[in-house]
C-alpha cells in the first residue's frame, strides 16, 4: 500500500486544509473562490481531492478539470510540484499542448506520467476530446491529520520532495493507488501494457471495462484475462461482443471455461470446438452441466 502523499504547502492554501477547516470554507476553495495566486490554487485543490468528505471531492474534481489552460500554465511556470500532483494535472490537462510542453520539463516527472503523455500525443486525434465520464473517486479516505501537508515557513518556499516518495511514484502500481476513478478510466483506455494489467483487476466495472476498449490491447493479454478467471460480468460481455477476438480459437476455448461467459455465447462457441475438446468437455467437471450435456450431443452426432 502507498503512503498519503506528503507536500510542504504555503499558509495561504494550509488556511483551507488544516485538520478542523469548516466544510463550508473547504468547500469554498474547491469551488476556487479563493482569491490564491495560480500556483496556490492548484496545490489546493490538489490537496482537496484527497478530503475525507464526498461532497468537497467532487466539487474539487469539477474545478479541477475545469481549470484554464492559461491558470495551469502559469502554474507550471512558478515552481516544482510534487510528482502525484504532476499526473494528476497530466491526466485532466495533457492534452493542451502548453500544458504538456510545460510538464515534460519538470525533472521529477514519472515515467508513468511521461508514458500518459507520449500517448496523449499519439492517441487523440486533433479535435477529439475523451468522453468517459467524470465519477466521484470514493476509494481515497483523504489526508490523515497526521499526513496532513506541512505549511512552508515562507508563502513563497518551494514544496519539498522526499527522495524516498519521489521513487515511490515511478512505480505505476503505487501509482495507481492514487487516481480517482475518472483517471484510472483515462489510464485505462490509454495506458501500456503494465498499466492495463493493473487496471483490469480494479473493482469499479468502468475502470476495468476501459481497458478492454483500450486499441493497444493485444489478444494474447485478452486470452490471460480470461483464464485469470477473474473478470467480471461486463468485461466477459465486452470480450464476447468483439467479433475479431472471437474468432481466435484459443479465446473462445478460454470463454467456454470461463464460468462467467454467457451461457448463450459459451454454447455458440462449443459448436466451433474440435472434437478432442468436445470430448474433454463431455468429461469435465471444471465446466457448466449444460456445456457437459451439449457437449456430449454433439459428440453422439458427430458418430451417426
Amino acid at each position: 500500500m502507498s503512503e498519503a502523499v506528503k507536500i510542504t504547502i504555503p499558509a495561504a492554501v494550509a488556511a483551507f486544509i488544516r485538520p478542523g477547516t469548516p466544510l463550508d470554507v473547504r468547500l469554498r476553495g474547491a469551488e476556487g473562490q479563493t482569491g490564491l495566486s495560480p500556483r496556490e490554487q492548484v496545490m489546493l485543490l490538489f490537496c482537496l481531492s484527497k478530503d475525507t468528505d464526498p461532497q468537497v471531492r467532487e466539487r474539487t474534481s469539477v474545478s479541477w478539470q475545469a481549470l484554464d489552460q492559461t491558470v495551469v500554465c502559469e502554474a507550471l511556470d512558478q515552481g516544482s510540484f510534487h510528482p502525484a500532483l504532476l499526473h494528476d494535472l497530466a491526466l485532466a490537462h495533457g492534452s493542451s499542448p502548453p500544458v504538456r510542453e510545460r510538464l515534460l520539463a519538470f525533472p521529477e516527472l514519472a515515467h508513468a506520467t511521461r508514458e500518459l503523455l507520449a500517448s496523449e500525443t499519439s492517441a487523440q486525434e486533433p479535435g477529439e476530446e475523451d468522453e468517459t465520464e467524470d465519477v466521484p473517486d470514493q476509494s481515497l479516505s483523504g489526508l490523515p491529520p497526521d499526513d496532513e501537508p506541512a505549511v512552508a515557513d515562507d508563502e513563497g518556499e518551494k514544496p519539498h520532495l522526499d527522495e524516498q516518495e519521489g521513487e515511490e511514484y515511478l512505480s505505476k502500481y503505487a501509482l495507481a493507488q492514487t487516481l480517482g476513478i475518472s483517471e484510472k478510466i483515462k489510464m485505462g483506455l490509454t495506458g501500456d501494457k503494465e498499466w492495463r494489467k493493473i487496471l483490469i483487476k480494479d473493482a469499479n466495472k468502468l475502470v476495468s471495462s476501459a481497458v478492454i476498449k483500450n486499441p493497444r490491447i493485444t489478444e494474447s493479454e485478452v486470452l490471460t484475462i480470461i483464464k485469470s478467471g477473474s473478470p467480471n460480468d461486463e468485461v466477459m460481455r465486452l470480450i464476447c461482443a468483439n467479433k475479431e477476438w472471437v474468432k481466435n480459437y484459443p479465446i473462445r476455448k478460454a470463454l467456454i471455461e470461463n464460468p462467467k461467459t454467457p451461457l448463450a455465447n459459451a454454447l455458440r462457441y462449443l459448436g466451433t470446438m474440435n472434437e478432442k475438446d468436445l470430448a474433454g468437455y463431455a468429461k469435465s467437471r471444471n465446466v457448466s452441466s449444460v456445456i457437459v450435456t451439449q457437449a456430449k450431443r454433439m459428440l453422439l452426432n458427430k458418430k451417426k
